[in-house]
């Protein structure tokens, strides 16, 4: 299978309310993601499954990769904490794409490619890891990784 681990796209920092739960992206953070999208796009990435957590950035950039999405987008609590093995459960298909939160998916890269408290990745917002292997701890392995910044050169070229 195929995991792709993003992180939700450039958010406001305080919302209307003041909750965490409802910051919303920014127009910036949107077509900084629309360009990621493009970019899979461009790669022939297209998903299965789209499983993002409940807080609104992430249900935002979720909708963002509708375009290279050929089956649901749906909310995955488990995305708004620490990677755990129930997480795992709900990750059925060939090309899944989880959309959560810092430090969550760099602790959840290392935790699959075996790498769990060495592994010094982080994630920027917008970034894409690219796995592959059986979603199981250990058991994956890195093989790409998209910065939003990278996929604007990739659809627009110098």
């Amino acid at each position: 299978m195929e995991l792709f681990l993003i992180r939700h796209a450039l958010a406001e920092s305080v919302s209307h309310d003041g909750t965490d739960a409802s910051r919303s992206l920014t127009v910036e953070g949107v077509d900084r993601f629309r360009e990621v999208t493009r970019a899979l796009e461009r790669l022939g990435i297209g998903l299965d499954l789209v499983l993002h957590s409940p807080l609104r950035r992430c249900v935002q950039t979720a909708a963002l990769l509708e375009p290279v999405t050929s089956g649901p987008i749906r909310e995955e609590t488990g995305l708004a904490a620490p990677p755990a093995e129930a997480l795992l459960s709900a990750v059925r298909g060939e090309r899944v794409a989880l959309v959560g939160h810092e430090p969550w998916m760099s602790e959840m890269v290392g935790w699959l490619c075996g790498a769990r408290g060495a592994f010094a990745l982080r994630m920027g917002k917008g970034t894409v890891a690219w796995l592959e292997g059986q979603a199981r701890p250990g058991s994956m392995r890195l093989v790409g990784l998209m910065t939003a910044r990278m996929a604007r050169t990739l659809i627009n070229p110098p």
